[in-house]
């Protein structure tokens, strides 16, 4: 039995991947939107806490300012342009974790045999996970994000042309899908090994703090790193050297300014080729 719960999506008859996908979204749709309907029951506690998540995810940026109290800039940026890294950053973590944030507590749903499950539903498995618990009060940090961002855009003396313009809303797009994409990778490892919550932390909370501050303050080796391992560079730093007319600290090509679509879609493919393994490599939880 078990076999066959881990099996069942691989067993599946292969539709049309647009088919498929467009299941995959209606499934979470259908599920994100039973949870919300549970939690608008309460409307004061909902209002509550999305207030506290702005005022609780502003400190970060009050964190940013107290430091321009005492320096005019921070490796050669000021404070509109690192306002600019936070509010992409922030916006790009903050939707991610919004839409399928729920993929935290896989580990927890492996050890209870809760995602057994969601395997004998008929509904994609990633889907459900993803949208299991659905809050929408984590709308908070993007919605504090985009109002840091439309300031650091108004006071920022930018050159404004059509490919720089363009740049700014492919950035939060794809940021957020690959922010989404290391959620997934990286919660998929709790298939083989239960206790990788804080490593999956790390590369999500941890990656979105590293990029609200400019690579020129960082070793070349840690920006390397988040270009050519885990491309969280695409999310905003490369984005931002073209629209803020910085210098790259590695000297990339410039077409590396233009390739967050593509990150995002090898990021987004890396992580379902990850989840599909575990999966694959799921026994049930034996209960």
């Amino acid at each position: 039995m078990a076999e066959l719960l881990a099996s069942r999506e691989p067993l599946a008859p292969r539709e049309p991947l647009a088919a498929r996908t467009a299941w995959a979204l209606r499934s979470w749709w259908l599920t994100a939107a039973m949870w919300t309907r549970a939690l608008m029951s309460y409307r004061a506690s909902f209002a509550l806490m999305t207030f506290a998540n702005v005022v609780i995810t502003f400190l970060d940026f009050v964190v940013i300012i107290l430091m321009f109290q005492h320096t005019d800039s921070l490796g050669d940026w000021d404070l509109p342009e690192l306002g600019f890294l936070y509010g992409t950053s922030a916006f790009a973590l903050g939707t991610a974790n919004l839409f399928v944030g729920s993929i935290d507590a896989l580990g927890e749903r492996i050890r209870s045999g809760t995602l057994d499950t969601m395997l004998v539903r008929p509904a994609p498995a990633l889907a459900q996970v993803c949208a299991e618990r659905f809050s929408l009060r984590r709308i908070g940090r993007p919605a504090q994000a985009a109002a840091v961002l439309g300031w650091s855009l108004f006071v920022l003396d930018v050159h404004w042309t059509w490919d720089r313009v363009l740049l700014v809303p492919v950035l939060l797009l794809c940021g957020s899908l690959i922010f989404a994409a290391v959620f997934i990778a990286f919660a998929s490892l709790q298939f083989w090994w239960g206790e990788s919550g804080q490593l999956h932390h790390s590369f999500t909370y941890g990656g979105a703090t590293v990029l609200q501050y400019p690579p020129t303050v960082f070793a070349k080796e840690l920006v390397a790193g988040v270009v050519f391992g885990v491309p969280l560079a695409f999310v905003n730093w490369l984005p931002a050297l073209r629209i803020l007319d910085k210098p790259d600290p590695l000297g990339l090509p410039a077409a590396f300014q233009f390739a967050s679509p593509l990150a995002a879609v090898l990021a987004l493919s890396a992580a379902g080729l990850v989840w599909r393994a575990g999966l694959r490599a799921y026994r049930g939880a034996g209960s």
